[in-house]
């Protein structure tokens, strides 16, 4: 019975980050200076962009589907000195669901693009509906511009809290209000937003690494619960909303954000290759090479190879041209896929003992085509070893994550995974050890694993 619940599994094999947002003010080629920025986001979405830029007060979007370098050759160019933006994982194909959300309304334009995950989205879409609202789509950033909108404050920073008042869940935000721009981070401050600048000019982005790509100069985190006035070449900070706990999302350093960003202080990179470490300390198994599974397993490779002293083979080339998949999802075509993204070198592998490094295991689909091709290559044992701790539950705060019936972990004790996937070994990183190579210290204070322990921050 169990076996027939995994093999109704879907084909999504990692999780989504859904969204990442920019915004740029105080150079007169803002709206360019955005999609160069999303360029480097382009991993927390992408699927589509959107761009919305303010010129003497008026707000023009555009939104494009698929990634920002193929398609951002045909959005018009526009001179204006405010824009903000944002990459989307998942759009229901529709251009027109993408980010920024625009709405005119009583006191001028709104545009708000918004990384994270309203979880009273559908029972404030039901008041609004009788309040007169249109609502064009099931993103929930179309709720936020409703509430603004209605909202009787008289300033625009009165506006945001009043509708910030009335949502629960994770948000990192960015806002044009006709010629006015503002950021805020959800009071546990569950998604990353970071302050930098460029020369002047004022960049806020979802991950450092955009400002790398930009040449911005870091200069903090927002912090939890905050709200940013951002002038032409200053910012004004705010407090409006009531002070929680903060609780940032812990799998951003295994998964999510790009290795060279910066988080809460501490490098997704080092973190990611103390994560290897710590997994070498707890697990490590005689074996005549360590394996990355590309990318994601890649750094904290390094650091188990580096500790283990077993040495490092990128025994699986990844083509990085394949794509995204046009084949239909079934079993044989789905092994075709991974031959098209995937190939391991027999020539190394041939009867050799291996351990394979993968960042998580989310229904595993993937994980076990790759295990049965590296079998194919004359592998004679296959030792997988997990940089994280079992996902136990879905999350509510901005990640596409399946339901917690297609979770392989959920349903499966580690040995039956370990069958399912057809490996000599399985072990997952333990949740002490995580938060050790991350934060220094085996306390789970200041981070949500609710994926893993199902002890949910915001309800």
């Amino acid at each position: 019975m169990k076996k027939n619940k995994i093999m109704k599994i879907s084909d999504q094999a990692k999780l989504q980050e859904k969204c990442g947002v920019i915004c740029v003010t105080g150079v007169p080629d803002a709206a360019e200076l955005c999609l160069t920025g999303l360029h480097a986001l382009q991993h927390r979405g992408h699927e589509a962009f959107g761009v919305a830029s303010s010129v003497d007060g008026k707000i023009n979007v555009t939104h494009r589907l698929g990634t920002v370098m193929a398609n951002s050759a045909d959005v018009p160019k526009c001179s204006s000195d405010k824009a903000i933006g944002h990459v989307r994982y998942s759009t229901s194909g529709n251009a027109s669901f993408s980010q920024p959300v625009y709405l005119r309304c009583p006191f001028g334009e709104i545009a708000i693009a918004h990384n994270g995950n309203l979880i009273n989205a559908d029972e404030l879409r039901e008041i609004l509906k009788k309040r007169g609202c249109i609502f064009e789509s099931d993103v929930d950033t179309e709720v936020l511009v409703h509430l603004l909108a209605l909202s009787k404050e008289e300033t625009y920073i009165g506006k945001i809290t009043e509708a910030l008042q009335q949502v629960k869940g994770a948000y990192s935000l960015v806002l044009l209000i006709n010629n006015e721009v503002f950021a805020v981070r959800d009071p546990h401050g569950v998604r990353p937003l970071s302050l930098g600048r460029l020369g002047d000019a004022i960049v806020i982005t979802s991950e450092t690494c955009a400002l790398d790509i930009l040449k911005a100069t870091f200069v903090r985190d927002v912090a939890p619960g905050e709200l940013l006035e951002i002038k032409t070449n200053d910012v004004i900070s705010h407090f409006p909303l009531e002070r929680k706990e903060r609780k940032f999302c812990i799998f951003e350093y295994v998964y999510f954000s790009r290795p060279d960003s910066l988080l809460e202080g501490r490098s997704v990179y080092t973190s990611r290759k103390k994560i290897g470490m710590q997994l070498a300390h707890e697990s490590n198994t005689k074996s005549d090479m360590v394996v990355p599974v590309l990318d994601s397993g890649m750094v904290s490779s390094i650091g188990y190879a580096e500790t283990s002293g077993i040495p490092l083979e990128l025994a699986i080339t990844k083509n990085y041209y394949s794509g995204r998949s046009f084949i239909e999802p079934t079993q044989d075509l789905r092994r075709i896929r991974v031959k098209l993204k995937h190939n391991a070198n027999r020539e190394l592998l041939q009867s050799k003992k291996i351990i394979l490094i993968d960042d998580s295991i989310v229904r595993g689909t993937t994980l076990k085509l790759l295990i049965a091709m590296l079998w194919e290559a004359g592998t004679e044992e296959i030792h997988v070893k997990i940089a994280s701790p079992r996902m136990m539950n879905p999350c509510y705060y901005g990640v596409d994550t399946p339901n917690k019936k297609d979770l392989i972990s959920a349903n499966l004790s580690v040995e039956e995974v370990r069958k399912y996937l057809g490996a000599t070994s399985l072990y997952f990183l333990s949740l002490e050890g995580l938060y050790k190579a991350v934060s220094g210290s085996d306390v789970r204070k200041n981070f949500c694993d609710a994926c893993f322990t199902g002890d949910y921050p915001i309800k």
